[in-house]
């Protein structure tokens, strides 16, 4: 293992980006389609890992809602939260902000109360038996209409303990963030924090929605921001976060090859740039992996990585005092 493996796997992080429909190993979902009696239609593990080369956003999709098709009770969405959460925190992951997808599963008929239980006792039993904390964020398909997220979001009022934001995330293309301008507004009077998908595949005008529109306090991907420089004076200015997630734009065709990735240039720019896996069973990495790729395509010193590390704990939603705490672990890291 290099110095720079080394410090990569050692060093404090948080993690802001991850939809955990997407931590579905194929393993688990073999083991939860028999216990369910779901008939897949793949024959092996090995047939269905063959499945994910992926040539853009949409053919991942279609694959990623069919695999979420063996989610079905409580206990189904506790052991796949708790399988992530395991595996985050052997990766030094302190805290993690989770993305779910309701209405990938209420429009199968699962309850929204079962979703958001099993995972919440999964974060739950994460904070007292492997001492990681986390947040809950719901996501809105933008593929959906807005009636239909306000349905959503109406279901989410009894759970709203549980639950600390809601986001924007599937298709982009075609799915202007404006689209959902008016259940952005509803949520925020209800007292959610709010996130959005924008700028992996769709234009900086996307980012400028989200900011402009739907208020978010960070923005999920944003590489499409660096082709406007006042987007990028703005979001330097304002301190929005970008959760970016390198293994995903190269999976999907974001970028062609590593070294194109523009996280380094976000970074100089003073862009308050972070590591995340996104959807890291589909992906080929969790976050110690995407930060190793990045590493070694962009030639990232310790202090880059130091710096990505001290924002993903800067751009999280947790209170001062718990942040505080986060940066004095990482403090000794500092280069």
């Amino acid at each position: 293992m290099t110095s720079t493996e080394k410090f990569i796997t050692s060093i404090p992080k948080a993690e802001l980006h991850v939809h955990i429909e997407g931590t579905l190993e194929p393993e688990l979902l073999f083991k939860l389609a028999e216990r369910n009696q779901i008939m897949l239609k793949y024959q092996s593990v090995e047939e269905l890992r063959k499945a994910y080369n992926f040539h853009n956003l949409q053919s991942f999709l279609d694959i990623y809602y069919e695999g979420a098709g063996v989610l079905q009770t409580e206990a189904d969405f506790y052991d796949l939260t708790w399988a992530y959460l395991e595996k985050a925190r052997s990766q030094n992951v302190l805290h993690t902000e989770i993305f779910f997808d309701p209405q990938s599963h209420t429009s199968r008929g699962i309850n929204f109360g079962t979703v958001v239980n099993g995972i919440k006792k999964a974060l739950d039993e994460g904070r007292q038996k492997l001492d990681i904390s986390s947040n809950l964020i719901l996501c809105f398909l933008r593929h959906l209409s807005e009636e239909e997220a306000f349905k959503t979001l109406k279901q989410t009022i009894p759970y709203k303990d549980s639950i600390i934001g809601v986001g924007l995330d599937s298709s982009e293309k075609g799915h202007p963030p404006s689209k959902f301008k008016n259940v952005f507004e509803e949520a925020k009077k209800e007292g959610f924090l709010t996130v959005a998908h924008a700028g992996e595949e769709g234009p900086a005008e996307y980012v400028w929605e989200v900011l402009n529109l739907l208020d978010v306090s960070r923005i999920d991907h944003g590489n499409n921001s660096l082709t406007d420089e006042k987007l990028v004076t703005e979001l330097v200015t304002r301190k929005i976060p970008l959760t970016v997630c390198p293994l995903s734009n190269l999976k999907l065709k974001v970028v062609t090859q590593m070294k194109d990735h523009p996280i380094k240039k976000m970074l100089e720019k003073g862009l308050i740039a972070t590591v995340n896996s996104d959807d890291p069973a589909y992906f080929g990495g969790y976050v110690n992996e995407n930060f190793l790729a990045v590493a070694q395509s962009l030639q990232l010193t310790k202090k880059d990585i130091y710096q990505l590390a001290k924002n993903s704990f800067d751009a999280s939603f947790i209170s001062s005092a718990e942040k505080q705490n986060f940066l004095y672990k990482l403090r000794k890291f500092e280069a």
